[in-house]
């Protein structure tokens, strides 16, 4: 079975959506088949993926978004209507995508309310809770998926605590400045309270038909975006984002990693639970949206002149040691 990983952040703004984009592509151009699931009400990854025609179909009557998976249980007329990813037809390897939907946040109301009565083991309830992980799977299935990416929007709802329920493991895109820091502060009393309560779910459940997931994803680290490059600066960064970015290393072991417990996270080979960093690529951010493919892979017919083609070519090296972290992890689970 494909891993499932979340990207997940109480805190927005923090260049999640690009990351996953760019990760899932240099994943596909090495060989593995990725699925993309986007549970973001705000569809960026999807706007990313697709063009107007593209996201016009998806969101119509006989669409795929996620949104028209769930219809049926919102309607209150049956289970998940299972509809076929896209295919982005990517000349580098193979990605596809569930796409998001605004009319997503409906669905929130019902994972909201159907919670307590899913803890006692009500089946309405508990196949309310695993739909998205009914569907994801059966999605892994047709596409022969090696790895899922889910891009959660930037809260504590209903929608992302059923959606880390159903996760291998998480990351965390940060930045280097104090609202990330904040951002990190309840997340994970709050990860252990969920992982408590599913354990409910799995203890009271007793019907058939519906396999449970864990509950408890493994924490596989932070990523630090969206610094300031100076040569001077011995990592890379400026003073000024040097002084947050120092900041983050103890804000999660204190807020994410004591909260959930060291058995539930990975600590890398240098001692720490960053996964990589990645510097501020904002003026090359447009084209590749325009383009609607990444940095690494835009040219002169995108628009880039001079040091931008230089600079996009080289991108792909940027996160290098992130994606063969995450190859790891998955070699690990196979």
């Amino acid at each position: 079975m494909a891993g499932i990983i979340s990207i997940f952040n109480n805190k927005g703004g923090v260049g999640k959506t690009t990351y996953v984009f760019h990760v899932a592509h240099i994943l596909a151009r090495r060989g593995l088949r990725v699925l993309l699931v986007d549970l973001d009400t705000q569809g960026n990854l999807t706007s990313y993926c697709l063009s107007d025609e593209q996201l016009t179909a998806a969101w119509g009557g006989r669409g795929n978004s996620i949104f028209k998976v769930v219809e049926p249980i919102i309607r209150g007329i049956g289970d998940y209507d299972y509809r076929a990813p896209i295919d982005l037809a990517y000349e580098g390897g193979f990605v596809s995508l569930v796409p998001g939907d605004l009319r997503l946040s409906d669905f929130e109301d019902f994972l909201g309310d159907s919670w307590n009565a899913a803890r006692g083991g009500a089946e309405a309830s508990v196949r309310t809770q695993t739909a998205l992980n009914r569907f994801i799977e059966e999605a892994i299935e047709e596409t022969a998926a090696d790895v899922v990416f889910i891009d959660l929007g930037p809260n504590l709802g209903a929608l992302n605590r059923s959606a880390l329920a159903i996760s291998d493991y998480f990351i965390t895109p940060l930045a280097p400045d104090l609202f990330s820091i904040q951002g990190t502060e309840n997340l994970g009393s709050k990860l252990s309270a969920w992982q408590s309560q599913w354990e409910q779910i799995r203890q009271n459940w007793t019907g058939e038909g519906v396999s449970l997931p864990s509950g408890a994803p493994i924490y596989l680290g932070y990523v630090m975006q969206m610094h300031n490059m100076r040569s001077r600066s011995e990592q890379g960064m400026t003073a000024g984002w040097g002084i947050y970015g120092g900041r983050i290393e103890a804000a999660v072991q204190s807020n994410i990693v004591d909260k959930i417990g060291e058995d539930r996270v990975i600590r890398w080979d240098d001692g720490s639970y960053r996964l990589g960093q990645i510097p501020n690529l904002h003026s090359l951010i447009p084209y590749s949206q325009e383009a609607r493919k990444p940095i690494f892979d835009c040219t002169g017919a995108d628009g880039l002149r001079g040091a931008h083609q230089t600079k996009a070519r080289e991108s792909l090296g940027l996160f290098d040691d992130i994606v063969r972290t995450i190859e790891t992890v998955l070699d690990d689970t196979d």
